[in-house]
């Protein structure tokens, strides 16, 4: 086969390689043009000596700041309780740390930043140094970077015992921003879990409230004129002078405690700073514990809050079903589908696909369900094109097992391809339900109804769990329209299965010769070699075929309009039976109805209205089922 001939869907499916893609997961956190820009080719290519802010290596940067902004979360705190390792074995980590983010400031000047006004990239050395240093960020960056403690030994020679530089160091705090744009990076993200993603940014709130509160209490003790008259104090005696993890131990203990109860007494305050200190504290553990307690009940609800839906289904289900006193058996088939919907969602998912562009759609239908249509008896032989396009419209759907899908002399809506599963075809006749035979995958169901417009003849009932593909009758007509010759095809098809059905199933059908009749149905010419006209007609049929009428297959033929014909005045009331009104399959002209309405009633008519009275000049006008009035 021809590239030119085959299915739309392997092209789309090749439009982009792997190596060509963009990485789809990271799409959040890509930069968009602002609606109505222009974007040429070079969008894309900036200044030499410039960053983007996407690029993964410095992506990677960032990444590795954080880890060192989670060192200077814990040490900020940590050397202003305890003076001793400021000046002791963390100096030289927290000047290594310094000199990263020393190197970050310098090369936040060579990073191109979106503009938040037209949604573009600012490449421009001159721009990006005017945004950064007329912002806070830079004063900001410069005063959590520098050493003040090792400058000041540098410059005097002394090593400063105050606390000043311990409050000059809690200026690092400062990079906790980067902790918070990390995580709500990796949120949108969808290569990580957003629920592990929200674990994690929960634990790390928690954990450095506690450090803080821990080593702000320790410094309230330290600093207190009588060690014996603090919290640590009353326990340990010269607890100064002991080691130091013994007071962080006892510190965090005591944080962690107060946090998660209201403490145990064995820590409590001694003097009025220390109480004032708790009182602030415990209320600040008030909104910590609500936003904690509020965001892991969301988290753990939302995954559960598809099934208390099914649960308020069902119990409003069993609630109806008890009100109105519905069958024993109606009320299981109602509760069997709406448990399979709700199993069945996360296959479907209708509310996901609706929020796709019609394209993106339309290529999971050729995917998933392109080959089921072609086996349908039915579309044999049509062309890919309309197989395409009737793919794009159906509608999958999931049936329990013992649902009846079609209900005998119901109006024809849709029709249904059966992708798997089994169903029985069935007949109540003489107050009984009679079985007549069952259809499997790529057989259809309700078909017959739909093209000769009739109400259904049969019950189709599910056998075991089936997966349909639904068609709508309006859409199925409105394709197929177009298309002449798959039109052909479409109803030789049709009337071959007919001719091949069963001689019981071809009983129950209501009018089936008249109804073949109608449909002036005839061979046509293959591609490959001429065959003989056939016309499907009856010995007692009064729709015969018409003289004049074309050869070829009108869509009428196909999906016919049917229209009830009466053979006098709409003010006369008749009862003759050679009067009594007549459905009809609507022919292509004015003269064409003329004469069959002559064939039906036995008289020659010139006039046709409507049952209002006004006259009918274009069949173009009429609608389904309309009464027409010929004398």
């Amino acid at each position: 086969m021809s590239s030119e001939t085959r299915s739309p869907l392997p092209r789309l499916l090749r439009r982009h390689t792997s190596s060509e893609s963009k990485n789809l997961a990271t799409v959040s956190s890509s930069l968009l043009p602002a609606f109505g820009t222009v974007i040429d080719e070079g969008y894309l290519q900036l200044k030499k000596h410039t960053i983007a802010p996407y690029d993964r290596r410095y992506r990677w940067w960032q990444t590795f700041l954080v880890i060192l902004v989670i060192y200077s979360a814990w040490a900020s705190p940590f050397e202003l309780a305890f003076k001793k390792v400021a000046t002791g074995s963390l100096l030289p980590v927290d000047l290594t740390v310094d000199a990263f983010f020393a190197a970050d400031i310098i090369l936040t000047f060579f990073v191109a930043y979106l503009d938040k006004s037209t949604y573009l990239l600012v490449d421009d050395h001159k721009k990006i140094a005017i945004r950064y240093v007329t912002k806070l960020w830079l004063p900001m960056d410069i005063a959590s970077t520098l050493p003040f403690q090792f400058m000041y030994r540098v410059i005097t020679g002394k090593m400063h015992q105050g606390d000043i530089f311990g409050f000059l160091n809690l200026l690092r705090l400062w990079r906790l921003r980067r902790v918070s744009e990390l995580f709500t990076r990796l949120e949108k993200d969808t290569r990580f879990s957003y629920f592990w993603t929200r674990y994690c940014k929960l634990i790390c709130v928690t954990l450095f409230a506690v450090h803080s509160a821990g080593c702000f209490y320790y410094w309230l003790a330290i600093h207190h004129k009588t060690s014996k008259n603090t919290w640590i104090g009353a326990q340990i005696a010269n607890f100064e002078h002991r080691s130091i993890w013994l007071g962080y131990t006892y510190s965090i203990y005591w944080s962690i405690v107060t946090l998660t109860t209201v403490g145990y007494g064995d820590l409590h305050a001694e003097n009025t700073g220390e109480k004032v200190f708790n009182i602030l504290y415990m209320l600040f553990n008030i909104g910590l514990t609500a936003y904690l307690i509020g965001n892991m009940t969301n988290l753990i609800v939302h995954s559960a809050i598809r099934t208390f839906a099914m649960r308020d289904a069902i119990n409003e289900i069993l609630r109806y079903a008890s009100k109105n006193r519905l069958p024993e058996g109606l009320k299981e088939q109602m509760l069997a589908h709406m448990q399979l919907k709700f199993k069945t969602a996360e296959l479907q998912q209708e509310e996901v696909l609706e929020d796709l562009p019609k394209a993106i759609r339309s290529s999971i239908a050729q995917h998933l369900f392109h080959k089921t249509v072609e086996k349908a008896y039915l579309f044999k032989g049509i062309s890919d094109d309309l197989v395409t396009q009737l793919v794009s419209e159906i509608k999958a759907e999931y049936f329990p097992p013992k649902v009846d899908i079609i209900l005998q002399n119901e109006i024809p809506t849709d029709f249904y391809i059966i992708a798997a599963g089994a169903m029985d075809v069935l007949i109540y006749k003489n107050g009984t339900e009679q079985f007549l035979t069952k259809q499997g995958p790529a057989e259809m169901a309700g078909e017959i109804g739909v093209i000769f417009n009739i109400p259904q003849p049969f019950t189709v009932r599910t056998k075991r769990l089936s997966q349909v593909i639904r068609i709508s009758h309006h859409h199925f007509k409105q394709i197929v329209q177009q298309q002449n010759e798959d039109g052909k095809t479409i109803i030789l098809n049709f009337v071959q299965y007919l001719k091949s059905l069963k001689q019981e199933l071809q009983q129950e059908i209501p009018f089936l010769t008249e109804l073949l009749g109608d449909m002036n149905i005839e061979h046509v010419e293959s591609s490959q070699e001429p065959q003989n006209t056939e016309t499907l007609r009856s010995d007692n049929d009064e729709g015969a075929h018409i003289e004049g009428t074309p050869t070829s297959y009108p869509l009428s033929s196909i999906l016919p309009m049917r229209v009830v014909i009466h053979g006098h005045h709409p003010i006369e009331n008749t009862t003759d039976s050679s009067t009594m009104g007549k459905v009809i399959h609507l022919p292509d002209s004015i003269e064409d109805l003329l004469e069959l309405a002559e064939k039906k009633f036995g008289k020659r008519g010139n006039t046709i209205l409507m049952a209002n009275g006004s006259q009918v000049e274009e069949l173009n006008a009429l609608r389904e089922n309309d009464h027409l009035y010929i004398f």
